[in-house]
């Protein structure tokens, strides 16, 4: 049976751990990137470069030799080539030994001298990813940038993050290696190489998740806004979780998007409304609220929702006489969708159950009456709201 390392290099040569020095010394064939079998001149070993799983496999097997090395960079468990390789190297008669490496981000936090065991980090390498509800959260978070500088620094300015500072680190381990601090807002015009990091820090980090935000805390225009006691209602009812893709249809002012933008801090939120001035309400209140995870569509439901990705879960705030349509819709793309609808007019609780049965539906409904306190005089009165009907159902266990 053939042996095989799969070792974890770091960023050079230098940051090769001894064990995997020593097994690519014991190899007659080395795998590997260019700049990585680059550094071994004076190992005269069969060196192959390559760094696709599939096609490593297939070296693997047609190879005649006993033991064989395969280097990737950094540590194998951190967003590594490794776990695919080892995937891709299950169908062939090897014995596989996975040896560690340094990681960048261990490597980038002992240069900075910052301890990182309560760090988060994010890949945004080949894919996308929601960086601002990450620095929200945490006071320091490491990123993977995948050469997309430019892109994460605009993505921190749209989330009201354009002032927290940022260490940049670039070729790692390298004779160029750089590291650099500059402000969040200067990385959308900044110039950096395709190998760098970037370590924003955040001061006041906060990862609540709250539920019936006053209003007053929203920035208001003559847009209609789902109230706070309804609110908190509506969203135990969504019972989001947060990786999940959720869509706020009608979104009004953004209350809705705002507080699943944050329950989703791992997902996406799509808030749909047709109203060009609400749709800019929606954008300056998840920027209020530092929500980066919001995608705002300018337009009318079912339409809109071409536009949106396979949604978990929709609230339905408003839906300009279409509901049965939107919820049909709905369904289309996710059977399992758990929707949550608000009426406050008598014709819409007509139109929001037969929606919902229209589709085979059967929702629970609760009607909720609140009231306000206000000052008269020295007293304080209790002023009524205008009572509203909730509307949920979906799931898979419904």
């Amino acid at each position: 049976m053939k042996k095989v390392y799969i070792a974890g290099m770091g960023m050079c040569r230098s940051t090769l751990t001894l064990r995997g020095e020593e097994a690519v010394r014991s190899s007659g064939l080395i795998i590997g990137a260019k700049r990585m079998l680059g550094e071994f001149p004076e190992i005269h070993a069969e060196k192959v470069v390559e760094f696709r799983g599939a096609k490593i496999a297939g070296i693997v097997r047609r190879y005649s030799g006993e033991v064989i090395t395969v280097l990737v960079s950094g540590d194998t468990g951190f967003f590594s080539a490794a776990d695919g390789l080892i995937r891709a190297l299950s169908s062939v008669d090897t014995e596989v030994e996975v040896i560690p490496g340094i990681s960048s981000m261990s490597y980038f936090f002992a240069k900075a001298g910052i301890p990182w065991q309560n760090a988060a980090h994010i890949s945004c390498h080949g894919r996308d990813c929601n960086v601002a509800d990450y620095v929200r959260r945490n006071r320091y978070t490491f990123i993977l940038t995948g050469g997309n500088t430019r892109d994460i620094g605009a993505g921190l300015v749209s989330a009201g993050f354009e002032d927290l500072s940022v260490l940049i680190g670039e070729n790692l381990g390298r004779e160029s290696e750089s590291i650099k601090s500059a402000l969040a807002e200067e990385l959308e015009t900044m110039d950096t190489a395709s190998l760098t990091v970037l370590l924003v820090c955040n001061p006041s980090p906060d990862d609540s998740v709250p539920s019936g935000i006053p209003d007053s805390r929203f920035i208001r225009g003559d847009v209609p806004m789902t109230k706070s006691e309804i609110r908190s209602v509506v969203m135990s009812r969504l019972a989001l979780r947060p990786e999940e893709t959720f869509v706020d249809i009608g979104a009004g002012t953004g209350s809705v998007t705002v507080e699943a933008g944050l329950a989703l801090w791992k997902g996406k939120v799509f808030a749909v409304e047709k109203n060009a001035d609400a749709a800019d309400l929606i954008s300056q209140n998840c920027r209020k609220f530092h929500v980066g995870n919001v995608n705002i569509v300018n337009g009318t439901a079912p339409e809109a929702l071409a536009e949106i990705h396979i949604p978990d879960a929709a609230f339905i705030g408003g839906s300009s006489g279409k509901a049965e349509e939107i919820v049909r819709a709905l369904c289309g793309m996710n059977p399992d969708i758990r929707i949550v609808i608000t009426a406050i007019a008598i014709e819409s609780l007509y139109d929001a159950v037969n929606a919902l049965s229209s589709v085979g539906m059967d929702p629970e409904v609760c009607q909720i009456s609140s009231a306000r306190s206000r000052k008269a005089g020295s007293l304080h009165m209790m002023t009524g709201q205008n009572p509203i009907f909730v509307f949920s159902a979906g799931g898979k266990n419904e």
